[in-house]
């Protein structure tokens, strides 16, 4: 048997032999490769789901809340893709801060962003297990939620793995058939109204500043993965070009489907008995109020298929980190390698799409409910986002400096992306004492201990490969380099 250090220094002789992935190239159109980012976002679940939460706290001002929360990201969109109109791999944002920051803060980025995936990947899992067992408990089935998460969790893996295309057309059609029916179901409550203008809305009727900062922070966590479809540098078609549109683009879609759901369910909701902050299903409960029961159902299937997409998605992004690490020599060789026909990284989606499913079903077997785990996942999930944009924010203006494009305008936009990432950070961990940002309770307090003790881990892993294998790192930097330099021949003189 080939010791460690065969197989390591083996298979960076085929990434060196090879200059590039194994990946299916210049397959994927640009809806496809925004279909991507937009299903990790789910724009359909936040009204259906977590909007009565924001409405709690921001009241009137939900709308305003999104609107802000929209302006923030698309200040972290616009340092993504100083990197992203420059360069493209399966590495996603983890390559970038290579350059930007180094290796040693890219690579525990790396570790970060796959963490904020899985954990993403298993919150929506939770979500359609939930969904899934109802409707199925209405017309007289009955399964196990661990039958359903099995079944989703294997169906996802199997697909991301058979074909880049096909999961991406797969993506595109459960999310647009979930957004058609949530958008019609706007359209009849703002017809039910009278489509009248809600003064009060636009008004700010009875709003509080700290209100709709508090609601910011879940707003941000409902666009987390916007940057994903980075993931798919080497499978897009014109990478240069159609991620930087799919980032920014899948930010400003799913913002305004956010802002006009916000103010025609707040709309809603006026005049009945019905308290919207506090209602866990508010899309269900309007659609049966006015009469559109049958709609309802359709949400509730468009919602179902959603929270499967984003399952996908999140496998399928995963999987390319994974991937990307793993051909740089970071983690176990094996989880490197390509299907020779269909061009996927299919080992590294086996191994997300195995551990998206164990750990829900752990946590239900532990005697954790589908609910709860859902929640602890979706903020386990929102520590791995936050510190990445962080990091993507920094190391823009100090990656642009280094290639003589610094401007003033780049160092705004970094400082204001940092400022504005603080507000989902303090909401996150709270500030003893405080009324606006509290330290969450227990369980959800020793969640950030968890990131913490998983980024540990991922750092003394770094460490050991590094001393295991000196040139390691150096190969990877320059792998990377070698890569901006291949598209910097395709990119126009300016």
């Amino acid at each position: 048997m080939p010791d460690d250090g065969a197989r390591h220094g083996a298979a960076e002789a085929v990434w060196a032999a090879s200059g590039a992935s194994g990946l299916k190239r210049d397959c994927l159109s640009y809806v496809e490769v925004l279909a991507q980012s937009v299903s990790v976002i789910a724009p359909s679940t936040v009204p259906a789901a977590i909007l009565g939460l924001i409405f709690a706290t921001a009241g009137n001002g939900t709308w305003l809340a999104f609107l802000l929360g929209m302006v923030g990201l698309v200040l972290v969109s616009l340092n993504v893709n100083e990197f992203a109109r420059r360069s493209a791999s399966s590495g996603s944002l983890y390559t970038y801060i290579v350059q930007g920051l180094g290796p040693t803060a890219g690579v525990m980025s790396g570790w970060a962003l796959s963490f904020a995936y899985m954990l993403t990947g298993m919150s929506t899992l939770c979500g359609f297990g939930i969904f899934a067992e109802q409707m199925l408990g209405q017309i007289g089935i009955h399964l196990s939620i661990l039958a359903i998460f099995a079944a989703a969790a294997i169906a996802a893996a199997m697909i991301a793995s058979r074909d880049v295309q096909l999961s991406a057309k797969l993506m595109l059609a459960c999310e647009g058939a979930a957004l058609a029916a949530v958008l019609v179901l706007g359209m009849l409550i703002w017809r039910h109204q009278g489509f009248v203008v809600d003064t009060a809305q636009w008004r700010l009727t009875g709003v509080k500043p700290g209100g709709v900062l508090v609601g910011i922070v879940l707003v941000v966590f409902g666009f987390s993965g916007f940057e994903s479809s980075t993931a798919l540098g080497d499978e897009a078609k014109n990478p240069l070009s159609t991620i930087p549109r799919s980032v920014m683009q899948s930010v400003v879609i799913s913002g305004l489907i956010f802002i006009i759901m916000a103010y025609t369910v707040v709309l809603g909701y006026k005049g009945t008995a019905a308290d919207l902050g506090t209602a866990e299903a508010p899309l269900n409960h309007l659609a049966s109020a006015m009469g559109f029961g049958v709609l309802g159902v359709l949400i509730n299937i468009g919602i179902l298929l959603s929270f499967f997409s984003c399952t996908l998605a999140s496998i399928s992004s995963t999987a390319r980190i994974i991937y990307s690490m793993a051909r740089h020599g970071l983690i176990f060789d094996r989880l490197g390698a390509s299907h020779q026909a269909n061009k996927t990284p299919y080992i590294a989606v086996g191994f997300a799409g195995l551990i998206t499913f164990l750990l829900p079903a752990g946590c239900y077997l532990a005697g954790c409910t589908a609910f709860d785990a859902q929640g602890y996942f979706g903020t386990l999930c929102s520590f791995g986002f936050i510190v990445v944009y962080v990091l993507i924010s920094i190391a823009a203006p100090l990656y642009l400096r280094g290639i003589g494009k610094l401007t003033a305008r780049s160092v705004i936009f970094a400082v204001a992306a940092v400022g504005f990432m603080a507000l989902p950070f303090l909401g996150t961990v709270g500030i003893p004492g405080s009324t606006l940002f509290p330290p969450p309770r227990y369980p959800n307090n020793i969640l950030p201990y968890i990131f913490i003790a998983y980024m540990a881990v991922g750092l003394a892993w770094l460490w050991i490969k590094r001393a295991r294998h000196p040139k390691m790192i150096a190969k990877m930097t320059r792998a990377i380099d070698e890569n901006e330099v291949r598209f910097a021949r395709r990119r126009p003189v300016s």
